[in-house]
């Protein structure tokens, strides 16, 4: 029920608090879009080489400040680097809850979001179901109505009139133009008496008050009812908490739905938590596909069997320093880390690559042993390892500083790539040759190094002489 002119003397107090944080460069405002007991900021910060903190830590200072001011509740929310769908809400994600019962959907609706507020994995949990906005309901008397030649549209009308304001014609200057606007005069639009004052004339010709045909109820409602497909629906938006993966917090959140909702009412995400709970479905064959792909490449390329397995083995390490470096730094693994961990795949069988390639050759071509083939191709392929490696690092290092525009959303990529390279390049240099000769002696009684067919010339030649 907050009016407009309140809600502008409520956001100078939040725009007082953004003021004096020194990292905000400027913020914009916009009140009344979509209520008008609503106010929405969009906070531009300083560039990440003039602040120390993140835009996560920033966030973390300003919430207590906000929450301690009487009148308003406020949700400062982090952008997501990926917006995919949803709806505008006060939060990052969102939950649909649905049914078809209005009063029904309501009533569940509003005990959930307590339910959910007391969850350690989220914060900043709120809804779209506002039941304490104040209404009148007008019910129309149908027979006196009809008695005037009265009806709905007619009443509806003679209310926009008032209220509206409509647009009854255009003045033209000689440089400008001026639109008159038909509407009550102010005073009369603050309260509910102005419509027992209201009158309108009947195709008869007699002036009818409106409140002789009409009769008003007092209440609260939403301020609207929406929908999700054909019906009613509630958001219900959260974000996580500082330290918490979107996956616990989906999972948390899902699992008080479900034990909490009854039948004939249901739950959904929607946007980017419902890509990602469909995502990390199928997530787990999805990585046994692509590691299978490899090896058929792999093994296609060496027409081996075992060392495909050789060159994969530096992938869990990898991984492992991905994971551990996201986890040292406090970023979270979402798209963008998503996508370097894809990218660590091939650089770091690039490697492996390197060495069993110089190693297969010597021992196919060359007679060696599978020991000092792989100790001669370590040693002739340190030198384009460490180059490569270090050229990779070096470009990805800015990445992983947050630097340029839009570097922070990155940011979680570059400390994926830097943090796999770093823990992989000290292991694969001493696993893939370890690896590669206890496949040989494993597979030895199986495997034998062909001999080819010049060789034996030369070696007939020998025995002759």
């Amino acid at each position: 029920g907050t009016s407009y002119y309140e809600m502008i003397g409520l956001s100078q107090q939040v725009a007082d608090i953004l003021s004096r944080n020194p990292y905000i460069d400027r913020f914009a405002i916009t009140v009344g879009g979509g209520a008008m007991n609503s106010a929405r900021f969009s906070i531009q910060l300083k560039p990440r080489a003039e602040r120390p903190v993140s835009a996560a830590q920033i966030i973390r200072q300003i919430r207590p400040q906000l929450t301690r001011r009487p009148g308003f509740e406020s949700f400062p929310t982090l952008p997501p680097a990926i917006n995919i769908g949803g709806r505008q809400s006060n939060s990052t994600y969102q939950l649909i809850v649905h049914g078809a019962d209005t009063d029904q959907l309501y009533a569940w609706a509003g005990r959930l979001v307590p339910e959910i507020a007391r969850l350690r994995e989220v914060v900043d949990v709120n809804s779209d179901i506002e039941m304490k906005s104040p209404r009148v309901n007008l019910v129309i008397n149908r027979d006196k109505a009809a008695r005037l030649q009265l009806d709905a549209n007619g009443i509806e009308s003679t209310l926009y009139d008032g209220f509206g304001p409509r647009w009854s014609s255009t003045i033209y200057g000689s440089k400008a133009q001026y639109k008159v606007l038909l509407e009550l005069d102010p005073s009369y639009q603050e309260s509910t008496d102005a419509l027992k004052v209201m009158a309108f004339k009947a195709p008869t010709g007699a002036i009818v008050p409106l409140e002789s045909i009409v009769g008003f109820v007092e209440g609260v409602g939403p301020q609207s009812i929406n929908h999700a497909g054909q019906l009613p629906a509630v958001t219900i938006s959260f974000a996580t908490a500082p330290g918490v993966s979107l996956g616990a917090s989906v999972d948390a959140v899902k699992a008080v739905a479900d034990r909490f909702l009854p039948p004939t009412v249901t739950a959904t995400f929607e946007g980017t938590a419902r890509v990602f709970q469909q995502s990390m479905t199928n997530l787990g064959l999805l990585l046994f596909i692509a590691i299978g792909v490899v090896y058929i490449v792999l093994g296609m390329l060496y027409e081996s069997y075992i060392h495909p397995i050789t060159i994969l083995s530096g992938l869990p390490s990898a991984g492992l320093g991905a994971l551990v470096t996201l986890w040292l730094f406090g970023d979270e693994l979402n798209v963008y880390s998503f996508v370097g961990l894809i990218m660590l795949v091939g650089i770091v069988k690039k490697n492996a690559i390197m060495q069993i390639d110089f190693a297969l050759d010597a021992e196919r071509h060359q007679g060696k042993s599978p020991i000092d083939a792989i100790f001669e191709g370590c040693l002739t392929r340190f030198r384009p390892i460490m180059m490569t490696t270090t050229a990779a690092l070096l470009g990805t290092v800015p990445i992983a500083l947050g630097l340029g525009a839009g570097g922070e959303a990155r940011r979680p990529l570059g400390l994926a790539v830097v943090g796999g390279l770093l823990v992989s390049q000290l292991i694969t240099l001493y696993l893939t040759p370890l690896v590669y000769t206890y496949m040989a002696a494993l597979f030895s009684g199986a495997r034998r190094a062909p001999v080819l067919p010049g060789a034996r010339r030369a070696a007939a030649s020998a025995d002759c002489t």
